[in-house]
């Protein structure tokens, strides 16, 4: 047992998940296709395959998740037996607007949500909602050719005023687009997908196209701040960044200089979200490699206006670069540019563990962008195994938690970041966004489901359930 820190009174403890890999009930409700749906199992050495449409005799994960849809009272009672104040969610938008493009919501599905706030808020458990958690409807892609097109942010802004009208008084924190930044590896197809509904060939310039398809995403997040505010001024409105710390190899100056040009780069996104503005080196980069993104007067208008009221984001690693002579210009290549770190260890599924970089990452946010902070996703995805008498002994994922918990509470007490909450990944077993896994477990609860949904998707207590409770009852002192 660790010694930690108290924090600060009303710190918000709490889980997270998102609806396309905890809900299923992929059809019921009148729930429309979302993209989570067409998207196939993988594995840590299979990427994961996104067909046009649901095809037989595929297996599409996502189709059950873990049954929360039918689960989610005895789930939220078991988050407040753990004794959660807070559980991050995202809203399907699929179950508000099937197609996306409807002139007015599915009612079913307002209803739906509404039951679910309700549960959580008679055990004092506040929402934390994500609008887009990687569930575009699948009619935007097909039709409209996702966020490339002006037409979609009008769709989301209108989907976004509908759960403000209808939940305001039941959820104050909300974010806009789930790790909007993830897309930054355009050299990767998933991602520009789930983040932004992009379907490219080889005739399109993806990085341009990527670049347009998150200007418009930006703009259509700054609306949704000032629709907020214009509902209800109590609202809270977040961005919702993925946050790894990318550190130079060595001290060599061209690795530091490699490290600081992946780092703007990447994280660019934050920028506009909190400072309302397009930073000046970005625009100078597009002229350089000719890319032509469409931003007009009134958008920076629009981003100006709609700067986020606080930083929602994710961390689980952080990454290591180096210079090298064939990229004189220092771009930023994800799926090249990094190299493992020497110094840490890595996951079963390669991901680098480094607590110490959440404590820099608080650091390095807070100087930047200068509004509160609230950790909405950090976990350990691993294998777990079942005992005889039923018991999960997840001590890897109790040392990894503690180890990152104790550094988010050194960044808050000593250094004197400013931090809303802390949600890890995930309150319960998911589907993994990556893999489509269930064996890549990340859950403080336990659900009996296979790869293949196979299972009586029974619930059950792992050790970190019991652990994260104490943690909870000490606020941040025991763990």
């Amino acid at each position: 047992m660790t010694k930690g820190y108290q924090m600060p009174d009303g710190f918000l403890w709490g889980g997270a998940t998102a609806a396309h890999q905890v809900e299923g009930g992929w059809q019921e409700g009148g729930k429309g296709l979302s993209i989570a749906d067409v998207m196939r199992a993988g594995s840590k050495d299979v990427k994961r395959v996104e067909d046009p449409a649901v095809l037989p005799g595929q297996v599409y994960p996502n189709h059950w998740g873990v049954e929360f849809y039918t689960h989610y009272k005895e789930d939220i009672k078991l988050f407040a037996e753990m004794g959660f104040k807070c559980f991050r969610l995202s809203i399907a938008w699929t179950r508000i607007f099937p197609n996306g493009d409807e002139a007015t919501p599915n009612e079913a599905g307002l209803a739906f949500y509404d039951d679910v706030f309700d549960t959580c808020l008679a055990y004092g458990i506040q929402p934390i909602v994500t609008l887009s958690h990687f569930e575009l409807p699948l009619k935007l892609v097909t039709e409209y050719g996702g966020f490339r097109n002006r037409q979609v942010v009008d769709f989301f802004t209108k989907f976004a005023e509908v759960c403000f009208r209808r939940y305001h008084d039941k959820v104050r924190y909300w974010m806009t687009f789930n790790e909007i930044n993830n897309q930054t590896n355009w050299h990767d197809s998933h991602p520009l997908l789930q983040n932004s509904g992009l379907v490219l060939d080889d005739s399109d310039n993806w990085e341009e196209a990527m670049f347009q398809a998150a200007h418009l995403e930006l703009v259509a997040s700054a609306q949704a701040v000032q629709i907020a505010h214009a509902i209800d001024p109590n609202l809270m409105v977040g961005d919702m960044i993925a946050m790894g710390p990318i550190y130079p190899l060595t001290a060599k100056p061209k690795d530091v200089m490699m490290a600081e040009r992946a780092m703007r780069y990447r994280y660019y996104y934050g920028d506009v979200h909190a400072l309302g503005a397009y930073p000046v080196w970005l625009e100078r980069y597009w002229a350089k490699k000719d890319i032509h993104v469409d931003v007009t007067d009134a958008d920076r208008a629009i981003l100006k206006a709609g700067a986020v009221d606080y930083v929602g984001f994710s961390y689980y690693n952080s990454s290591v670069v180096e210079f090298k002579d064939d990229n004189p210009d220092m771009d930023y290549d994800e799926s090249v540019s990094t190299v493992r770190n020497p110094y840490v260890p890595r996951s079963d599924w390669g991901w680098q563990i480094d607590p110490v970089g959440l404590r820099y990452a608080m650091n390095w946010m807070q100087a930047r962008w200068h509004k509160p902070m609230f950790i909405v996703e950090n976990g350990f995805g691993a294998y777990d195994k079942v005992e005889a008498d039923g018991s999960v002994h997840d001590d890897y994922r109790i040392d990894y938690l503690s180890d990152h918990v104790l550094q988010m509470e050194k960044a808050v007490v000593e250094d004197g970041c400013d931090l809303i909450g802390y949600t890890p990944w995930s309150a319960i077993d998911i589907v993994s966004a990556s893999t489509g896994e269930m064996k890549k477990r990340y859950g403080l609860i336990f659900v009996d489901a296979n790869d293949e949904g196979e299972g009586s998707f029974a619930r059950s207590r792992k050790d970190s359930f019991y652990w994260y409770q104490k943690v909870i009852q000490s606020n941040g002192e025991i763990l």
